[in-house]
């Protein structure tokens, strides 16, 4: 049954909660977009494809969101508890800090589960999607953009140059039309005006020009008498295709495969056939040098006690000159051929190593990202009710500091990870191993009501510690005068 102390708790910390994660949420947002403002502008994109883009984006940085959301509500919880001196209130009633923390407690554990389901499960179809939508983005090129004295050459096959554009922008003065003619010399027309209009289904762009001339040239490269052809036109019409401009679907399965579109169970699965690295290069790289190091196969038991022969001092002793070019030549065929071998096999264990590593980050974050909302509200809860400041101000650079700092170890734990200074264990779970021992240690401060952050209790320490100061400079003044 859930007390009213229980009750107060929950609702002081649901309402921060939802507003610092959904706060959290579109500052990640604008992280994205500020990162790929140059490939999303100026491709004439939708409102529903926006959208989509947002959603994408969204929920691949819940899993960031939601342990900044529990940092943040947490301090911010127990500090206007704190500042109200409603803690004071619990704790004179001989409530310790554990149980009114107990409530936040279950809800963080929830909030783990949650996170953790999130991650596996929506976050592989996120990426997925997103990663396909914004391949399609980077790939589509600029919106129809015709400006004045600057050739457009976006449209394949064509460059188009317009002197003058009139305020109704379908109107073109001193036009200049590039054709590519891959045969021979590029076709060309020029027309001193025009109406330039775009079809209903924006499929098509058609220019109406009037006055000009098309030039172009008939024949072929293998024959050198070629056909110049100059046409003079009251009005031509000339129509362009702009569906290489439109945005393109790309399947699903491009993408797939990536270690970040699969949940745990297809990481096991990954991480299963990847295992047996070693033992497989072993055998490929034995099966592949075979036929090149064809004198292994006469090796026997007693090479390893060889019998003493007298020393040979150069090649000529035992090669007859006529077969010393010869056989240089063989040998370094041979070298050459096991060195490429070996380096095409090193290049790919080192890759299909690489990929293993990457797959066992995929299946680690699943973990810790989920870990760390519990972890963080170890450090949050504590820290609140030490500080006893409520607001936005005080506990928003308290969470920020830990937050950072959560954040850089991760990030360099997945680094060392990632480039094989570190196994996944450790790199992986390096922020975790840092910051839970600084939430007990915040825990046992907050039990004992801790000063830690009081700024009397440091100005006392200091009043105490001047005379000491004081004392070790009359000490050193009367040794500088002796």
């Amino acid at each position: 049954m859930i007390k009213k102390l229980d009750k107060l708790i929950l609702k002081a910390f649901v309402g921060p909660f939802i507003a610092t994660f959904f706060i959290t949420l579109f500052v990640l947002v604008l992280q994205f977009f500020w990162l790929y403002i140059d490939d999303i502008v100026g491709k004439g994109l939708d409102l529903m494809t926006i959208g989509q883009l947002i959603m994408y984006v969204a929920a691949t940085v819940v899993p960031l969101a939601l342990p900044l959301a529990i940092l943040l509500s947490s301090i911010m919880t127990f500090g206007n508890l704190g500042e109200t001196f409603e803690l004071v209130a619990i704790k004179s009633a001989g409530i310790p800090l554990l149980r009114f923390m107990r409530p936040l407690m279950v809800v963080s554990i929830i909030i783990c589960g949650i996170a953790f389901l999130f991650n596996n499960y929506i976050i592989p179809v996120s990426n997925l999607r997103l990663n396909r939508l914004k391949y399609d983005i980077i790939n589509k090129k600029p919106a129809f953009d015709l400006r004045e004295g600057v050739f457009y050459t976006v449209l394949p096959g064509y460059a188009i140059k317009v002197g003058k554009k009139e305020k109704d922008d379908s109107t073109l003065r001193d036009i200049i039309i590039y054709e590519k003619d891959y045969n021979l010399q590029d076709n060309i027309i020029i027309a001193n005006k025009g109406i330039m209009k775009v079809s209903a289904d924006k499929r098509f762009l058609e220019f109406k020009l009037q006055n000009g001339w098309r030039y172009s040239e008939r024949g072929s490269r293998l024959n050198t008498n070629t056909e110049f052809i100059r046409l003079g036109f009251t009005e031509f019409k000339k129509v362009f295709d702009l569906s290489t401009l439109a945005l393109s679907k790309t399947q699903d399965s491009l993408f797939k495969d990536n270690y970040q579109m699969l949940s745990v169970r297809q990481l096991n699965f990954a991480i299963d056939s990847l295992e047996g690295l070693h033992e497989y290069y072993h055998k490929k790289m034995y099966t592949d040098l075979s036929p090149y190091v064809t004198f292994e196969k006469y090796i026997d038991t007693g090479w390893k006690q060889p019998v003493k022969a007298a020393p040979v001092s150069k090649l000529s002793d035992i090669v007859p000159d006529s077969l010393i070019a010869n056989s240089n030549t063989k040998v370094l065929s041979q070298l050459t051929i096991i060195k490429s071998t070996m380096d095409a096999n090193t290049a790919e264990y080192m890759s299909r190593a690489k990929s293993l590593r990457l797959h066992k980050i995929a299946w680690h974050e699943k973990f810790t990202l989920s870990i760390a909302c519990f972890i963080l509200f170890l450090i949050g809860a504590p820290l609140g009710s030490i500080i006893r400041k409520g607001g936005i101000g005080t506990p928003l650079v308290f969470a920020v500091v830990f937050f950072v700092l959560f954040f850089l170890l991760n990030n360099f734990g997945k680094k060392f990870v990632k480039e094989d200074v570190m196994q996944p264990v450790w790199g992986m779970w390096l922020a975790s191993y840092v910051l839970a021992p600084i939430g007990i240690f915040l825990i046992w401060k907050a039990m004992h009501d801790s000063q830690l952050f009081n700024k009397e209790f440091y100005f006392r320490i200091l009043r105490q510690i001047q005379p000491w100061f004081a004392r070790l400079k009359n000490i050193r003044s009367t040794d500088k005068a002796q």
